[in-house]
Parts: C-alpha cells; structure tokens; sequence
C-alpha cells in the first residue's frame, strides 16, 4: 500500500525508543520530579513526546493521500494546502512550546556552568535562526510544509542552493532543529533535552521513511 511505504521502519523507531525511555523510568533513571500548572512532569514528558508523533503521522497521512490519490484537494479544492498547513504549523509550533513547558516543570534536573550555558545557547541558536531565515527568504514556508505535494508545478523548479541550503541540502533538519535544545539548556531540563533529541532524530525518520520517497516520485 503506497501510504504506508517504508513506514515500517517508522513503527520499529517509535516502539524501540518508546521502548528505551519507559525502561528509563521504570528503571529510575529519569528525573520525573516536579509540575506545572498543576500537571506532573510526567505529564509533561508524555505529551511533548506525544506532539511530534502525532505531527509526523499527520504529515504523513495528508502528503501520502495527496501525493497519490489527490483525496484532499478533491475533497476541499483550493481550500485543500490552506487546512493542511494549519494543522501543520499549529503541530509544528506546539513541538516548541511543549519543550518549554516541560523544561519549566524540570527544571535544575541537572548542573551547568552559566558560561557553558551561555556558549550553547549561542552555538545552538545561531545556525538554527539562519536555517529558519533561509527557510523564508529562499525556501518559503509553503514549500517546507510539502507544497510539492499539492501543486504539481513545484516540481519544475530548481533546488534552492541558496542562505543555508548553499552548503547543505538539508539545512532545516540539520540547524532550525537545534533550536529545540535551547529550553533545556535555559532551564537546565534533561527531559526536555531527551525530547529534542527524540525530536530530532524521528525528523530524520520522516525524511528517509517519508520525505526521501516522496521527492524521488514528484522529482523523478
């Protein structure tokens, strides 16, 4: 079936990761303590986990509909891109600010000299914010929330080889994801650490599960 191409891999990376970070706590390993607005951290690290999944999976559903059996703009016409980039940018958005939240709940889970926090903050926030600029200027929003998909006529244009993408083809993955770090590091979370990283790394589970596979069939 073409909408779950790959997507077994998918499945193998949320069961053993899940996998590790509940032995994490079963085991103890993990500092659980604290809450905010009357919410456990537990709580909290469960639904900034829960975030970026339930991103993805949408994602994924809506470009492989589209992309193959054109279900959306069919159903919605030219109304079809607009609802599936607001629920991609309202996701989007939420995976940021459920880092942060789970950061204050955790927060001083573990010890940091104010100059090394400072200096990664900076190293972090620096090439994320100009991965996000390049997205703008040169890529355009539209086009990285998977205009492609919907609008045949993107796949006539050139690859942008400009701001961040003249060194990488892949400057939003790679750097804007950096910034998902920065809550940890501010307010000194290991939870929200590990959820970056989740983040991060299940980012590049889409792009070889979902998005690599897409370009090679609107691309050619």
């Amino acid at each position: 079936m073409k909408l779950l191409k790959y997507q077994a891999w998918h499945l193998l990376f949320l069961v053993i990761s899940c996998g590790v970070l509940w032995y994490l706590i079963e085991m103890g390993v993990l500092v659980l303590e604290g809450s905010l607005f009357g919410i456990t951290t537990y709580g909290w690290f469960v639904f900034a986990l829960l975030i970026p999944i339930i991103h993805q999976v949408y994602v994924l559903i809506c470009w492989r509909l589209e992309l193959y059996y054109k279900s959306i703009t069919t159903r919605f016409r030219a109304n079809g891109f607009k609802m599936y980039k607001t629920g991609f940018f309202v996701l989007f958005i939420a995976r940021f600010f459920t880092v942060i939240l789970l950061a204050l709940s955790s927060a001083n889970s573990f010890e940091i000299d104010i100059w090394a926090k400072v200096s990664l903050i900076v190293l972090l926030t620096i090439p994320a914010l100009y991965a996000f600029y390049s997205v703008k200027i040169f890529f355009g929003f539209d086009r990285a929330a998977g205009l492609d998909h919907f609008d045949k006529k993107i796949s006539k244009e050139p690859f942008v080889k400009r701001g961040i993408f003249k060194y990488t083809s892949n400057g939003m993955y790679k750097f804007a994801f950096l910034f998902f770090y920065v809550p940890g590091v501010i307010w000194s979370s290991e939870l929200a650490l590990i959820v970056a990283l989740f983040s991060h790394v299940y980012i590049w589970v889409h792009y070889y599960c979902t998005e690599l596979p897409d370009i090679k069939h609107i691309y050619k």
